[in-house]
């Protein structure tokens, strides 16, 4: 029961709990507002009031999803203060910047031009509607960058130094595009295109079989599902790469992720486990599943690359939770 009146394990479980949910909104805002662009600029292009119809459907389900991630997105801010306070008082000069950008630049473009998009059909052209409905995806992305930048840089801090107990910025640009952030960003956002396109079509799949309006959602479908055959595989790529950057920038995270204790010698590959129990105190495995030579060949290219372990880095600077 001690365990359970930590302010820290008790400040992780409640943030924990709470980005999990907030980020089931943003992927779908972010994936649905590009693909409400495409379906108008097809509806413009052609004419067929399908692709018009798609558009209004679908807007439906943007405006559920905008709503959800705002109402569930501002406590966040507000945790970062309150569980977090040291830490916000140490990087804020960066990291609250961000999330101010991330306010001041992105939600307001975002939230400035959905009126328009979702209320102005017969107010608007349809050539300032659809410039509307982009700006909309553009503030969606740009959200997804800054929140990225704040992210990435706890990973690889940059662009600045510590003084008088706080980081004090030297240059943004460094600290902006810090070595995490440009993978970081690639791959959320391909997350967010691939996560937006299995619920389009899902969703499009379900009324197709139930045959409730079948060719209608028979366009939507189709087009999901070739989108996704090309974002898929780009997706597996960029995670691909972003696991070998993570190796690079910080050997003990990836070290923490994998479970892995022992540094492999020369000429043998290290083990990847697929399912491990840590333990911290024996500095070992109670057990695991191990694919062989595997994890030298994701961290390094290698079939026996070194991939340093936990027992090479000082316990003091391991993380606190592994597996």
């Amino acid at each position: 029961m001690d365990t359970l009146s930590d302010p820290v394990l008790l400040s992780r479980l409640q943030f924990a709990v709470t980005a999990i949910f907030h980020i089931l909104w943003p992927l779908l805002t972010i994936g649905l507002s590009l693909f409400l662009v495409a379906m108008e600029v097809l509806w413009l292009k052609t004419r067929d009031e399908d692709y018009y119809r798609h558009v209004r459907f679908w807007s439906k389900l943007f405006l559920l999803n905008f709503t959800m991630g705002v109402v569930s997105g501002i406590p966040m801010e507000f945790e970062f203060g309150a569980n977090w306070d040291r830490f916000s008082g140490f990087a804020g000069e960066f990291f609250g910047n961000a999330l101010g950008f991330e306010g001041a630049m992105a939600f307001m473009l975002e939230a400035g031009f959905l009126g328009i998009m979702l209320f102005g059909w017969t107010r608007v052209t349809p050539a300032i509607h659809l410039f509307a409905s982009a700006m909309v995806a553009l503030g969606a992305s740009l959200s997804a960058f800054w929140i990225l930048v704040a992210n990435s840089w706890m990973q690889t801090p940059a662009g600045g130094h510590v003084e008088n107990g706080r980081f004090r910025v030297d240059s943004y640009a460094d600290a902006i595009f810090n070595p995490d952030m440009p993978l970081a960003f690639a791959h959320m956002w391909g997350a967010c295109l691939e996560t937006s396109l299995f619920v389009i079509g899902g969703l499009s799949a379900w009324y197709i079989v139930r045959n409730r309006h079948p060719a209608f959602f028979l366009k939507s479908f189709k087009a999901a599902l070739l989108a996704a055959v090309l974002v898929a595989p780009l997706q597996v790529i960029l995670g691909d790469i972003k696991g070998r950057e993570v190796y690079k920038t910080q050997p003990v995270k990836m070290a923490a992720i994998e479970a892995h204790w022992e540094t492999n010698p020369p000429g043998q590959g290290a083990s990847w486990n697929v399912l491990a129990w840590p333990d911290r105190q024996a500095e070992a495995n109670v057990w695991a599943i191990r694919l062989p030579q595997v994890l030298s060949l994701l961290a390094t290219t290698t079939w026996d690359g070194r991939v340093a372990g936990l027992k090479a880095f000082p316990a003091a600077d391991r993380p606190p939770a592994i597996g």
